[in-house]
């Protein structure tokens, strides 16, 4: 089905006042967007500590040591996730294009998760359409979860506010080991917008898998035997880990756009009456979490709006980038809405409630034109 299209004159001027304000950022700091010294430092010590936490939990012999130190390294495999395959994923750590691709090959093998699957999914469908009934596969039905005004409402639905803890935490096993196959199979609109088509792809994909398979999987299980710890704890370990991992990493994306957003579907001559940027404002925000700190390690992931008006720039950039998009937006008539851990949590709760009741959830397009940010932002 052919793509909606947006207004893009609507944006020209919010679109040239945020670029020429980021520029001057860069060159006042003689400074590039992508990953310093710094960044990559950080990428290093993530991947020595999920090592130390592999081999801990490998050789300790003691099965409380190995399930602390087995669920470790699967909860640091996902910060590397956010950290390094986030930014990676829109060429936005390292300049060039090949670096980032072999960077979220490696880099996923430890959580399983495939990259070019994630990057279509994220880059070609999430980014380019948020919240738009249809081509958001962020937001695909799921007979589970209603995640949108235009979905069918089920009975059960009511109390989805309780369960999504349960849902969100089975998103990256049903990712990795589901998802990821239909997808690469053709069975989705995923497949035709790989990198990769063919014998190459399928040998791509089928490489990570083994190798995913190998180092969580194959070699603990052949390690732990000798040891006396059963094949049932590692499997209650890798499964623990990943449900954790994932339902932080579906916070941090996903929630960002139930908690306030409006939701679209496309007009029926597919061509919608506002520009890519009033959209994105329209259906994102940030949040600071508390510590503030949390954020450096969550890849600044909370500052989603911030990601979304600036994709391809690293993510050590979006604390000052979105102190730009909140004085830029304040001449242009567009809405930054900045908020705290505790707000978002209290929103999602209250957006979920509205959802499973079939009642209408109050967008971001409801609310009044003034910047809104919590003290914390």
């Amino acid at each position: 089905m052919t793509a909606p299209t947006y207004q893009q004159r609507d944006d020209l001027a919010l679109h040239r006042d945020l670029t020429k304000a980021a520029n001057q950022y860069l060159l006042q700091r003689h400074d590039h967007r992508f990953a310093d010294g710094w960044m990559i430092g950080k990428l290093l010590c993530l991947i020595a500590l999920c090592g130390l936490f592999y081999t801990t939990a490998l050789l300790s012999g003691e099965p409380v040591i190995f399930a602390c130190g087995y669920f470790a390294f699967i909860f640091t495999a996902m910060l590397l996730a956010i950290n390094a395959v986030h930014d990676a994923s829109h060429n936005a750590f390292f300049r060039q294009a090949w670096a980032n691709r072999a960077l979220n090959f490696v880099i996923c093998i430890p959580l399983g998760l495939d990259a070019d699957c994630w990057r279509v999914r994220h880059v070609e469908c999430h980014h380019a359409h948020l919240n738009v009934q249809g081509y958001d596969l962020d937001i695909e039905e799921n007979g589970v979860l209603r995640q949108t005004p235009f979905q069918r409402i089920k009975s059960f639905m009511q109390a989805q506010q309780y369960y999504w803890p349960f849902v969100a935490a089975l998103t990256f096993p049903c990712i990795i080991w589901f998802f990821d196959w239909i997808d690469r199979a053709g069975k989705t609109r995923v497949q035709p917008k790989m990198r990769h088509q063919g014998m190459r792809g399928w040998g791509l994909f089928l490489t990570a898998k083994t190798l995913h398979l190998l180092l969580a999987l194959a070699l603990p299980y052949w390690i732990l035997r000798q040891q006396g710890i059963g094949g049932d704890k590692l499997l209650w370990c890798y499964l623990a880990g990943q449900m954790l991992s994932s339902l932080i990493f579906v916070v941090l994306i996903l929630g960002s756009h139930w908690a306030m957003g409006t939701f679209y579907e496309v007009p029926e001559d597919g061509h919608f009456q506002h520009g890519r940027y009033r959209h994105v404002f329209a259906t994102t925000i940030d949040w600071v979490p508390s510590p503030r700190w949390l954020s450096y390690w969550m890849g600044e992931l909370n500052r989603h709006l911030t990601h979304h008006i600036f994709p391809n720039w690293n993510h050590r950039h979006y604390p000052a980038l979105s102190d730009i998009i909140a004085q830029v937006t304040q001449h242009h008539g567009v809405t930054y809405h900045c908020v705290s851990l505790k707000e978002i949590l209290i929103a999602q709760q209250r957006f979920l409630r509205a959802m499973g009741k079939g009642e209408t959830a109050t967008g971001l397009m409801d609310k009044p034109t003034d910047n809104s940010q919590s003290p914390d932002c």
